[in-house]
């Protein structure tokens, strides 16, 4: 029942709904719509407390807060009266809420894409039902030249009639995160499959940016909904503002690859930007590292110069992080951009906020990564930072290359030295070694991990110009 109609129902919207998950221990906001000028009683069931507001006299339109307790798998109510007819939600649960957006890869349900499956998705599905305290709201893929206030997305509660639709990704990362804390955990998926990053911030600014004009595409009946700046901004995030949460999760970046210039200080406009609009200070951002992906050619470095700017972004951008994900793709999937192993990348981000948000000490979160290098004439020696126990003894050490003055990259043997926990590489084809690249490829899948299991992130010793690398020779026909 809409406001305005004289009826005088208390309107909600769909966030706010039964099945929700509010952040325990918060000032919780709720809002929704009345009869201009009336004054709505909101009275939760675990307190007993009524909370008072008025309904602007124009739009109808109000909002208050309520105090949450701890986290808890009792189920509450609660009640919203405007003095006609009251709104009743139940099966309320306070717990942990996290908010996740980007493109497809978060988007993707555990059910999959065509042709393109999740791994482990039928044993998550038929056992979702062991989870009824971990809820989703699936935002609907929509898109607005204005700044919507409404959007469609209600609370749905773990099960296997409803999980197939839910986030893979995001569910494993709230299955993971609830079993680390013993709390339900809300997730509101708000992903749109191809979308820039810049799809997901205000006009006012990107009218800053050079080259966004986002007055113009909105003339140009050409452009692919999903290329369209601005737009997820108005449609599916700016009505959610302000719901109270815990966090941010981000996975995306296919879209911006080619513009690893400037996509740091943009994602870093990006959480600014959020942080500010919620108002619950400087919340967690957490994000996924750019899948190992063809991007029109696998041995091309388009993707892995991406890789490194987000990795300059979690250095830029205060209580962030990245997990790293080299490693979570099979040979097979080099064409295949939504790769099946989103159940490790969910716990990857579960662990980093369970250690840097919640606390739990000795979760393993430092993923090992290059340091130093020494150049002597046909070998090069590499050390690294966070090499717990070691780096995991491989036969054949896959992904390093090694270049001389010329520039040209030639596949590279490597030797670690168990005792150093160094790392030398050398080729026949390269006598004085200038530049070494470790899985700095669109597609170069790393084998080397720490003896926990978290991969070395990819790296280049050399800071060349991505334009001087097109000599660089073809390592699969090498």
């Amino acid at each position: 029942l809409l406001a305005g109609t004289g009826i005088g129902a208390v309107e909600l919207p769909d966030i706010i709904s039964d099945n929700a998950v509010l952040q325990q221990k918060s000032d919780a906001r709720l809002w929704g719509w009345a009869r201009p000028g009336d004054t709505v009683r909101v009275t939760p069931s675990w307190d007993g407390v009524t909370r008072t507001a008025k309904a602007d006299q124009g739009s109808g339109r109000w909002e208050l807060t309520v105090s949450t307790p701890a986290a808890s798998y009792e189920p509450y109510e609660i009640t919203f009266d405007d003095g006609s007819s009251p709104v009743k939600l139940s099966n309320i649960l306070i717990g942990e809420v996290w908010f996740c957006s980007g493109q497809s890869n978060m988007e993707m349900p555990l059910r999959g894409f065509g042709h393109q499956p999740i791994e482990g998705a039928a044993q998550a599905i038929a056992y979702s039902g062991k989870y009824p305290h971990i809820r989703m709201a699936n935002v609907p893929k929509t898109q607005s030249y204005k700044v919507e206030e409404k959007v469609p997305g209600k609370w749905l509660v773990s099960s296997p009639a409803n999980a197939p639709e839910f986030s893979a990704l995001a569910y494993f990362f709230a299955r993971s995160l609830s079993d680390l804390t013993d709390t339900p955990v809300g997730i509101i998926n708000c992903a749109y499959g191809g979308s820039k990053l810049e799809s997901w911030l205000p006009r006012e600014k990107l009218d800053t940016y050079p080259g966004y004009d986002m007055a113009a595409e909105e003339n140009d009946t050409k452009m692919g909904p999903w290329h369209r700046i601005g737009v997820l901004y108005n449609a599916m995030l700016h009505p959610l503002i302000g719901y109270t949460v815990k966090g941010f999760l981000w996975n995306q970046g296919e879209s911006n690859v080619g513009r690893h210039d400037e996509y740091p200080s943009h994602q870093k406009d990006l959480v600014e930007l959020w942080r500010d609009e919620w108002g619950q200070g400087e919340l967690p951002f957490y994000f996924v590292e750019l899948p190992p992906w063809s991007y029109g050619n696998p041995d091309g470095i388009d993707g892995a110069l991406f890789r490194e700017c987000q990795h300059k972004s979690a250095e830029i951008i205060p209580n962030s992080g990245i997990v790293c994900t080299t490693d979570l793709v099979y040979p097979f999937e080099v064409e295949d951009v939504h790769a099946r192993q989103k159940q490790p990348i969910g716990e990857r981000l579960a662990w980093l906020a369970a250690s840097r948000t919640y606390g739990i000490e000795g979760i393993h979160t430092d993923y090992p990564r290059y340091k130093s290098v020494d150049y002597l004439g046909d070998k090069a020696v590499l050390t690294f930072e966070n090499r717990w126990g070691g780096l995991n003894p491989n036969l054949n050490i896959q992904g390093f290359e090694v270049a001389g003055a010329d520039r040209v990259f030639h596949p590279a043997k490597a030797v670690e030295d168990w005792n150093s926990m160094a790392i030398t590489v050398s080729s026949p084809e390269v006598n004085d070694i200038k530049a070494v690249r470790y899985s700095f490829r669109n597609f170069s899948p790393g084998t080397l991990k720490d003896m926990l299991g978290l991969p070395l992130i990819p790296f280049r010793t050399d800071d060349w110009d991505a334009k001087s690398d097109s000599g660089s020779k073809d390592q699969t026909k090498q």
